[in-house]
């Protein structure tokens, strides 16, 4: 430049020279910033590709195991129910029977056993067929009885002692026949017709069934607000259905419980298997010997089975359930896949909280 020092020149041109460096380390700094965000977004979608790819893997091993186990089960259901057949049509002695009680409760426990894996209707075509072994097996216990005399006393005596059982200490009568009304047709028929009992559209209300209503039956609860079930005894399944704000109280049921679209409940129940679907804001007190499964519900907590009531005893046996074994905090949330973190839509109910009066 005319008139300038050379000095002056040399100032220039160096500034020139830092402008452009800094120039190029910004931009130097900006391609890396680019290039540091691909690989990141190249391993997220190969983190999303291999658990993909291990959904499916796991899907198919699911598929050819319950595959496997339901041919094992259709095999030895029909050998040991050919087995209890056999003794009950040759049953001549207590102790024959006696055997015969024993296996078809072994029966029963592989039934229990099988109900995750088992399509829905091999599961009735099971319940009906060992609810059948058992009326004969009661039957073949009234036939070998011994014949008792004839006598008004001993009849009235009789009678009275079956009311007394009926009216068992620390049990409450049960409800008026119009709330024990039978479901209607359509309710039924979901279930089975013949085997289902249980109670619709009520509200406000004190309800309950004893175990001679409940023995291996299925139970449905439906369109319930504000009220209290007690089911005394040993259902085979029990489903609970558009139900607010309710309490549920319930025996050992044999296989499996199902709750939908309830809300705001308690419930106590020891089951085999506890699946809970579109459900918010409830509390289970739970004994499981397979597992709880949630699906698009939240708020639901869980804490140990505390109900008992007199002959509960007995009904754990007669249900077959396990008694040790309970896995009432082992929830598989279905909509929640992460093994890293824990599922926000189940929790365990804190120690402070579950101390509740049941009657």
């Amino acid at each position: 430049v005319l008139g300038q020092s050379p000095e002056a020149l040399v100032g220039v041109n160096m500034e020139s020279v830092s402008c452009s460096a800094a120039a190029v380390r910004t931009g130097d700094m900006e391609s890396q910033r680019d290039l540091s965000l691909v690989p990141e977004r190249l391993q997220r979608r190969e983190q999303e590709r291999q658990l993909e790819m291990e959904r499916r893997k796991q899907k198919r091993q699911n598929q050819e195991a319950e595959k496997e186990n339901s041919h094992f089960f259709a095999a030895t259901f029909a050998r040991e129910r050919a087995a209890v057949e056999e003794l009950l049509e040759r049953a001549e002695s207590v102790e024959r029977l006696e055997e015969a009680a024993s296996r078809l409760q072994g029966l029963q426990k592989l039934l229990n056993d099988s109900v995750f894996f088992l399509a829905a209707y091999d599961l009735r075509q099971g319940q009906q067929a060992l609810a059948r072994l058992q009326a004969a097996l009661d039957e073949r216990r009234r036939e070998l009885q011994p014949k008792k005399r004839f006598a008004f006393k001993t009849r009235r005596k009789d009678a009275a002692s079956s009311t007394k059982v009926d009216a068992a200490p620390g049990i409450p009568p049960p409800v008026e026949s119009l709330r024990d009304s039978p479901l209607p047709k359509k309710a039924e028929g979901d279930l089975g017709s013949s085997w289902v009992c249980g109670f619709s559209n009520l509200e406000s209300q004190v309800l309950e069934k004893r175990a001679s209503e409940l023995h291996q039956r299925d139970v449905l609860l439906t369109e319930l607000s504000n009220c209290t079930v007690k089911l005394y005894g040993n259902p085979n399944t029990l489903r609970l259905t558009r139900t607010h704000n309710c309490k549920l109280l319930c025996g050992p049921v044999s296989t499996s419980v199902f709750l939908e679209d309830c809300s705001d409940c308690v419930l106590a129940v020891a089951c085999q298997q506890l699946r809970i679907h579109s459900t918010k804001d409830t509390r289970v007190f739970l004994q499981v010997t397979s597992r709880a499964i949630v699906e698009d519900c939240s708020g639901i907590q869980f804490a140990p089975y505390t109900w008992s009531y007199p002959e509960i005893d007995k009904d754990f046996e007669s249900s077959g359930l396990d008694r040790s074994k309970n896995n009432w905090n082992d929830v598989d949330d279905f909509n929640w896949l992460a093994r890293d973190m824990a599922s926000p839509n189940w929790s365990i109910l804190p120690e402070e909280e579950r101390n509740i009066q049941w009657d």
